[in-house]
């Protein structure tokens, strides 16, 4: 799809128009990472001795180790996974490892509680060694991916982070407010082609919420698609609703829901089907005229589950 025909217009609370194209990136210039990796501490503040988890790192993919852990002749060890993957021979001293489980190595793990490997950035948890990483792979303080679509893009960080991400490398239009108005434009519909955008990034009720819309086909069927992701966790996405409408020439869909979290990747979102699905036709009837030019305009809102009036989001917390 040629993305240079669409043009996007957005409005806050307002709905007033103003004309903001949307930008397709093929490239993404370099980016700081939010570094994850964080210093351990222990319960009272004081960083453990170094070498105890130097030991229980495997020296190959220098992950923890979990039983069974291995030593060659000479006290090196790896863990199971890495034990394959170097032919059975130590990656220290290159001695044959043969089946020799370490078994003081396993039980000093055993012994040990740790702080989250993100409590630096907020987990305040301690966790017998076996359910740390367990805990680690949920933890609700673990940086979020760039939720931006269309790319790969490997950028991690907290939210206020890859907001700024979003505005500054993905030039992702910014708009502050609970509703919205945007009009696709497509000079060829007949030509879909998988294409996705992430138009904007709407500040509301002190969060922030991705709006993204799309073609792609479904099974045979070429359609548009439209649906809202919220920057947070997926307890706090339940706490907000959002409608989107698309209509014209006496009909109109409606669609209501609550926004995804982030933490669910756009792919997973997308093949779900959760959200506003256009058919073509109906989209090109939505569109009037000869139906060779895709004129559709998308209205929305967000509210608050708990501060909904008559379905009607309050002015005065929708910034």
């Amino acid at each position: 799809m040629d993305l240079d025909n669409i043009e996007c217009v957005s409005s806050s609370d307002g709905m007033e128009e103003d004309e903001i194209h949307s930008h397709h990136h093929s490239e993404f210039s370099s980016t700081k990472h939010r570094n994850g990796a964080t210093n351990i501490l222990g319960p009272n503040g004081i960083t453990p001795a170094t070498s105890v988890h130097e030991l229980l790192e495997c020296p190959v993919c220098t992950n923890s180790m979990y039983p069974p852990i291995h030593q060659c002749h000479n006290g090196h060890t790896l863990c199971s996974t890495c034990k394959t993957r170097v032919h059975n021979r130590c990656p220290t001293c290159r001695q044959e490892l043969g089946d020799i489980r370490c078994l003081a190595l396993e039980k000093v793990a055993e012994s040990l509680e740790l702080p989250c490997k993100y409590y630096s950035l907020g987990c305040p948890e301690i966790f017998p060694y076996y359910s740390k990483l367990k805990h680690e792979t949920v933890c609700n303080f673990r940086p979020y991916s760039c939720p931006y679509a269309g790319s790969e893009c490997s950028v991690v960080g907290d939210i206020p982070f890859l907001v700024a991400h979003l505005r500054d490398d993905h030039k992702v239009d910014m708009h502050t407010g609970c509703t919205f108005n945007h009009r696709y434009v497509k000079s060829n519909p007949r030509e879909v082609e998988n294409a996705t955008w992430m138009l904007t990034v709407f500040h509301c009720f002190g969060q922030y919420f991705c709006l993204h819309f799309e073609a792609f086909q479904l099974g045979m069927a070429p359609v548009y698609m439209a649906f809202l992701r919220f920057m947070g966790d997926e307890n706090d996405a339940r706490n907000y609703s959002y409608s989107l409408e698309v209509g014209a020439n006496g009909r109109k869909l409606i669609w209501e829901g609550t926004p995804r979290s982030v933490r669910d990747s756009h792919r997973k979102v997308r093949d779900s089907h959760d959200g506003l699905i256009i058919q073509r036709n109906m989209a090109l009837f939505f569109s009037g005229g000869d139906r060779k030019e895709l004129k559709l305009r998308v209205t929305g809102r967000i509210w608050k589950e708990q501060n909904q009036e008559n379905g009607v989001c309050i002015p005065n917390i929708c910034s």
